[in-house]
């Protein structure tokens, strides 16, 4: 998948090694979702208000990609030849993990169904079956484990790790970068003698599961080549 491309300016061409597609996405939703009127009028809420919102379209949207993503993972470890080598573990905690933050997405089916576990619920911060909205992980854990494993996704492993090809490529910076850069301003302003800014998570939480999706279907689209090839072999 080729997602970045050569840039023509007044001033030359620049070629980014990135995908800049994150830049274009937050530019189109703080300069004109943000500014879209009738929101209220048509909808009851902002079209921003509506799109940053819990249970929202954005959140639907994460919910969709990260299953994709585990179905797209779970291919890719099941076409790896030697399953203990690093990259075929790597695979598999993909998709694990995005299983896992698809069910987390919509606490496990109750937003559904609305059938729940009462002794979660009980102790959630929003009242539901999920578990990373618990007091202790949502209030002390939850941002770093973002902000960390962002750093990690977007910069960390790639640099560190060039041989491992399961973790995102450079490519795909931006996507995870700038999440973590929301959660740590976030974090700082509530801890600053300023007022805190804005939650606008589902906004930055969107970049983070389209990376993983992106992620996937590249490899995946090489493990499908590398099927097609073999097949033509075999035909010839």
């Amino acid at each position: 998948m080729q997602i970045s491309k050569d840039i023509k300016t007044p001033f030359g061409i620049i070629s980014p090694e990135v995908s800049l597609f994150p830049i274009y996405y937050l530019l189109f939703i703080y300069g004109f979702v943000y500014i879209l009127p009738y929101g209220k009028s048509l909808i009851g809420v902002s079209w921003f208000d509506w799109l940053r919102s819990e249970d929202g379209p954005l959140e639907w949207l994460q919910f969709l990609e990260y299953v994709l993503s585990g179905l797209l993972a779970s291919f890719i470890y099941l076409r790896q030849k030697k399953k203990k080598e690093i990259n075929s573990f790597i695979w598999l905690l993909i998709a694990l993990l995005s299983f896992v933050i698809a069910g987390e997405e919509i606490s496990w089916g109750e937003r559904i169904t609305g059938i729940g576990i009462t002794t979660i619920s009980n102790l959630n911060v929003q009242g539901e079956t999920n578990f990373h909205n618990l007091p202790f992980f949502h209030n002390y854990l939850l941002d770093p484990v973002f902000e960390i494993s962002c750093i990690f996704l977007g910069w960390f492993g790639w640099r560190k790790f060039k041989n491992v090809y399961a973790f995102p490529s450079k490519k795909l910076s931006l996507y995870f970068l700038f999440v973590a850069l929301f959660y740590f301003y976030f974090d700082i302003s509530w801890a600053s003698t300023t007022e805190q800014i804005r939650n606008d998570q589902e906004i930055f939480e969107f970049l983070l599961s389209t990376g993983i999706f992106f992620h996937c279907v590249d490899n995946c689209g090489k493990k499908f080549s590398s099927l097609k090839n073999k097949f033509s072999n075999f035909l010839n």
